[in-house]
């Protein structure tokens, strides 16, 4: 058995459907054709922007119910929160919709990995700013709280969601 020189091809998924990857068909080729993806709703991924929205949603209300000690700290904090929140509503909208087959002129995958890669920053930053000035005061400890575990499941998402596989492919014509 000869030991040729193989190709190493790189690939980046975005959690959608289990075989939805490269080579798994044509476009449009999928087990229920229409506007809704019935699958995608219960992937990993689709699960894990539901907890990402909703505990940017627990986290915001918690600092927007409760008295503010810096406004600064916690206008940052609001912002960065529902921005986050509107973005992952926006990439979960897209798997829904199957607008990643549609619009193929951008880059789904790369857009979202830089969107949580830059949002899981902000986020991280706004948790520790917003941690540091809530002054034991029990809804920015817990707006806090959520937000660092916010960024805990954004940082999930990368690392579960971004993988890069690789997969040599022998160049043998046999």
């Amino acid at each position: 058995m000869s030991h040729a020189a193989g190709l190493v091809r790189t690939t980046c998924s975005s959690g959608s459907a289990p075989g939805a990857g490269p080579g798994a068909g044509p476009l449009g080729a999928s087990s229920s054709e229409g506007l809704l993806d019935p699958v995608y709703p219960r992937t990993h991924a689709a699960m894990l922007k539901v907890a990402q929205m909703a505990t940017l949603l627990i986290a915001f209300i918690c600092v927007r119910s409760s008295l503010w000690t810096s406004y600064s700290a916690y206008s940052y904090f609001e912002v960065v929160t529902i921005c986050n929140l509107i973005m992952i509503l926006a990439f979960y909208l897209v798997h829904l919709f199957r607008l990643h087959r549609v619009l193929t002129c951008i880059s789904w995958p790369l857009s979202e990995l830089l969107h949580y890669l830059i949002g899981t920053l902000l986020l991280l930053i706004a948790s520790i700013v917003a941690a540091s000035n809530s002054y034991s005061l029990s809804g920015l400890v817990a707006g806090a709280v959520f937000g660092f575990l916010a960024t805990f499941l954004c940082l999930a998402s990368v690392w579960l969601s971004y993988k890069i596989s690789c997969v040599t492919q022998s160049t043998d014509a046999a």
